[in-house]
């Protein structure tokens, strides 16, 4: 549908020219270098100044998760690559030392706050006797009741008695109930002291990171030239060098054709267009507009479709969109959805994936609070009355869900199966696909009327086009007919398959009735827990309502989203995709926006 029709270009030029020709080849970004030379080591990175390249991209994830950032500088006039990232990694290790030495010293303090402030008196200050610290529970006391030594409670909690015994040597263990708590010799208003010079040591240090967020850009730019720099030699060690002579080649969209002849032309290069052969396994360029494309990230993600296979994505961006809103089912859910989507909004607009996912978002909030008034669910509440009128189906009405849930799957596989016979027409493997979608309808149909009379006939008509159109064998020769009649046979095992596919639909019902009753049960639990408790009981009720919805809104969107992408990239990959190919790499220049968030 979307796959963009790929040819194969070799560029030839002088070898003097060899490394200005690939620097605008690349600028240029059409090409998938096929390799013309065999396997040698992999480009290293340089950078100058002997920074690595692994404290670069070290030094950037420590800028880029920096709450504030500065303006970005896009001119290098005072820029010292080596100076920032060291300086910017030895802010990271004495922030990540002092971040110790506060958690140790909170923990100290928080340690030592029910003993008070006071300063041990040393061997001599009690006359050779020394203090001994034991947190002992309550219930034990009787215990150090008991014991000869001389002791004192200097606090008590509902737990915890802090006792404090005078003695030359430690108390046997046998003494006291409870092992020694060590206090340590530092007074707590020292603690506290150092505590508040490490918290300001902390301030400078994160103000002094977030200036040096000003050189993001800057930074990033100077990884991806390198990372360019690499990728360009990388393709150089992948052309074909002969004496004075080199020859490049890769795959390119046809569309672009004008564009590389222009290259070549300017470039005083020779340039041979061939199209795709048929042993040849180019790569998958797929092409869909921006506010359809995050199926297409979804595609990505899962399984690239070969060449000559067809692009899903679309059919995955609105079937993905359909099931999330069956499994959500709740209008207010989908409010809360598009809140969420709006306060990511500018952030996800800096790149063209954000861009797409976020139009795929949009869809699934769309597509949600559609559905959700057409249930008439708004955070498990009934309708207000303008809405009333609006609300055409019942969550609880368990055969009419069952019966759309059903109806959804079997539509879904008729489409995958009609899509493989579309992609096999001329030929006559196209009727075993058909033969599929005719059991698809003919077994929903009986279901819906409850009986079988001239579905029997479709469904008999389906499985000899299964039977006898399966198997991609010569028709000629008794021998080979007899083999596919095994095929197809093979084939017809896939009966169980198909049917257990389309019962897998009904998780879209049982997931949208779970998140339904749960929105319910929080709103009755609410009402009933207010009414129980004067007072407190209006307290209660809102804290109910907000945990128990926000739990609900988690789960209902983690189950939209894995099992509406399982009915796609399973069930539905299943009957309609089965070449799996590779993505089209260009070899293009890496982009580096400036405006960090």
């Amino acid at each position: 549908m979307s796959i963009q029709t790929l040819n194969k270009a070799t560029l030839v030029g002088l070898t003097a020219d060899k490394a200005v020709v690939l620097d605008r080849l690349q600028a240029l970004g059409l090409l998938h270098v096929i390799s013309l030379a065999k396997t040698r080591p992999e480009a290293v990175l340089e950078l100058p100044e002997a920074v690595h390249p692994d404290q670069l991209q070290q030094a950037i994830r420590y800028l880029l998760s920096c709450p504030q950032k500065r303006r970005q500088v896009t001119v290098e006039r005072h820029f010292d690559l080596h100076k920032v990232v060291v300086a910017t990694l030895e802010n990271r290790k004495r922030r990540l030392e002092l971040q110790e030495q506060l958690d140790f010293l909170r923990k100290r303090i928080r340690d030592l706050e029910p003993w008070g402030s006071f300063e041990l008196p040393g061997n001599q200050g009690l006359l050779g006797h020394r203090l001994w610290f034991y947190l002992v529970p309550n219930y034990r006391m009787p215990e150090v009741a008991k014991t000869d030594l001389a002791w004192s409670v200097v606090h008590r909690d509902n737990r915890y008695s802090y006792v404090a015994v005078i003695a030359e040597e430690e108390p046997r263990a046998n003494q006291m109930p409870v092992p020694r708590t060590h206090t340590g010799s530092v007074p707590l208003d020292r603690l506290r002291r150092e505590l508040e010079d490490l918290e300001i040591e902390l301030e400078a240090l994160e103000a002094e990171r977030e200036a040096h967020t000003r050189w993001l850009y800057l930074l990033q730019r100077s990884l991806a030239g390198s990372q360019d720099r690499a990728d360009c030699d990388r393709v150089g060690q992948q052309t074909l060098d002969a004496g004075e002579i080199f020859a490049v080649q890769g795959w390119f969209a046809a569309e672009q054709q004008a564009s590389l002849e222009q290259f070549a032309q300017n470039e005083g290069l020779v340039l041979v267009i061939d199209p795709v052969a048929e042993g040849e396994r180019p790569p998958t360029l797929l092409d869909n507009p921006e506010r359809l494309a995050g199926g297409e990230e979804i595609v990505r993600f899962y399984q690239m479709p070969g060449y000559r296979a067809w692009d899903p994505s679309r059919v995955v961006f609105f079937s993905f969109a359909a099931f999330f809103a069956l499994i959500l089912s709740d209008a207010g859910y989908a409010l809360l959805l598009g809140v969420v989507l709006m306060f990511y909004w500018s952030r996800m607009g800096l790149s063209e994936t954000g861009r797409r996912l976020r139009a795929l978002g949009t869809t699934l909030t769309l597509f949600s609070a559609g559905w959700g008034v057409l249930v008439g669910s708004y955070f498990g509440a009934a309708p207000p009355e303008p809405l009333v009128a609006l609300k055409m189906f019942d969550m609880n009405d368990f055969d009419s869900m069952m019966r759309i849930s059903v109806l959804m799957g079997a539509g879904h596989l008729l489409l995958a199966n009609l899509i493989t016979a579309w992609r096999c027409r001329g030929r006559l493997q196209m009727l075993a696909p058909l033969g599929w979608a005719l059991l698809v309808v003919a077994g929903v149909s009986g279901w819906l009327r409850q009986q079988l009379d001239v579905e029997w006939g479709l469904m008999a008509l389906g499985m000899v086009q299964i039977l006898l159109c399966s198997s991609e064998r010569p028709l000629q020769g008794a021998q080979n007919w007899l083999w596919r009649l095994v095929d197809g046979l093979l084939a017809l095992t896939g009966l169980s398959k198909m049917f257990g596919d389309v019962l897998s639909y009904l998780r879209l019902f049982a997931l949208g009735l779970a998140s339904a009753s749960l929105a319910i049960t929080f709103n009755q639990l609410a009402s009933d827990v207010a009414a129980a408790v004067p007072g407190m009981g209006l307290f209660l009720e809102v804290l109910i309502l907000l945990l128990g919805h926000l739990l609900n809104f988690v789960l209902a969107v983690v189950s939209g989203v894995i099992h509406g992408l399982r009915l796609n990239l399973i069930e539905f990959y299943n009957w309609s995709l089965a070449d799996e190919g590779y993505a089209f790499q260009p070899f293009t220049k890496r982009e580096v926006n400036p405006w960090i968030t």
